[in-house]
């Protein structure tokens, strides 16, 4: 037997070190060349790690959470015939999957070979999420569907239920890869941007009652309209006369970049956390192009095949707590834009007219704008304009 070592290889240019998301493998394992061993993350995407060679996990360096440099070791494996040099690792670039990650992850050094209870087991992303949660390895659990299949029950079973409501235990849950990424950048936002928060009541009863008749008569190759392509395009509309809120703030260089293009980001809540996939050059799209490139660019975050270029570069957000309520919200702006943009929830409501009262369609809208480009005056302006335009809708469509 020789022993071959698996390093860490160049994965970018310009990327020094990655972060360990999660591991495919333990100490004991037997692996067959292109089986995947490990996920990395760096800041441009998250990348499978395969084996190269067949052999036996021998060692594992790195525990998920940590950082790996370049050219650093990160498994050990017994091989057929003499010792090799390592060789270069096949990669594979996802935005982020969700395979068996952190239920699976290895710890540092040697470890005696544990015999799996399944050792292949099957499983849906949301069970091995459920996992992952209570930190049960999927290897030990027995699954009750289709062909072995683990279900949540299989998880609740083996985990086991308290014969008492009362508990005082505490689960310490590490943030790693996506979910660490966004912690970060929060915090980057909100300690590095004051924010002015914005919130006005809009009167969209006109702008349903064009939708609805939109949706009623469009054609097959039309998609379903949402709110979103309408604020989009009086977003569209208005932002060539306020340069400085479809913006970057570069605070390092001091310097303002004013784009011509509008590139609107799209918040997306995923199974790996939230994303912000791009709608670019929105600026030369119509209604039904918006309505199509949104449902495009938000599914594609939502089930993992959106490009890297497809989830950075926007010039402005916008983000929709609609479907969840809520009345008011202080959206955090996405670094290193200057300005949010977020619709709540769209409710019926009684609304004085004169001598009577009317069943109207409301709707708040929270925005956030970077204090230090933008001025209250102009962002309150932006908004009351904004609300013209949507209060109006034929405006939005008049040159």
């Amino acid at each position: 037997m020789g022993q071959y070592q698996f390093r860490l290889p160049d994965i970018g240019e310009g990327v020094a070190e990655a972060e360990i998301t999660a591991w495919h493998v333990k100490v004991g394992y037997r692996i067959k060349e292109d089986d995947p061993l490990l996920d990395v993350m760096t800041d441009k995407a998250t990348v499978d790690m395969t084996s190269p060679v067949e052999g036996l996990v021998t060692a594992l360096h790195g525990a998920v959470g940590s950082m790996a440099p370049v050219g650093s070791v990160l498994v050990e494996l017994d091989v057929a015939g003499d010792s090799m040099a390592a060789q270069p690792a096949k990669q594979v670039a996802v935005v982020e999957n969700d395979a068996a990650g952190n239920a699976r992850a290895g710890e540092e050094g040697r470890e005696p070979v544990a015999v799996a209870v399944n050792p292949d087991p099957a499983a849906s992303p949301a069970t091995r999420r459920r996992a992952r949660e209570w930190g049960i390895r999927l290897e030990d659990v027995r699954g009750s569907g289709p062909r072995g299949r683990i279900l949540v029950e299989d998880l609740e079973r083996h985990r086991g239920r308290p014969s008492t409501p009362a508990r005082d235990d505490v689960e310490e849950i590490k943030l790693v890869g996506m979910r660490r990424k966004i912690a970060d950048r929060m915090a980057k936002s909100k300690r590095q941007i004051p924010h002015f928060s914005y919130v006005e009541e809009f009167d969209l009863t006109e702008l349903e009652g064009l939708r609805a008749d939109l949706n009623a008569n469009r054609g097959e190759n039309r998609p379903k309209l949402t709110l979103l392509p309408f604020f989009m395009r009086a977003m569209i509309r208005l932002l060539p006369d306020f340069p400085n809120i479809n913006a970057h703030y570069d605070e390092a260089a001091g310097v303002l970049k004013r784009y011509a293009a509008i590139h609107i980001g799209i918040a997306t809540q995923t199974q790996n956390g939230l994303m912000v996939p791009v709608i670019r050059h929105a600026e030369s799209r119509d209604l039904w192009d918006c309505a199509r490139e949104l449902a495009r660019v938000t599914q594609a975050a939502r089930d993992g095949s959106a490009a890297r270029e497809e989830l950075s570069g926007s010039t402005i957000t916008l983000t929709s707590l609609g479907a969840m309520g809520g009345i008011a919200a202080t959206p955090i702006i996405n670094h290193p834009e200057v300005a949010i943009i977020g619709p709540n929830k769209l409710a019926e409501r009684p609304v004085i007219e004169g001598a009577f009262l009317a069943r109207r369609k409301v709707m708040n809208l929270s925005s956030s704008f970077d204090h230090r480009i933008v001025d209250g005056y102009d962002a309150a302006s932006f908004i009351q304009r904004l609300k013209r335009l949507m209060e109006h809708p034929a405006l939005i469509f008049i040159d």
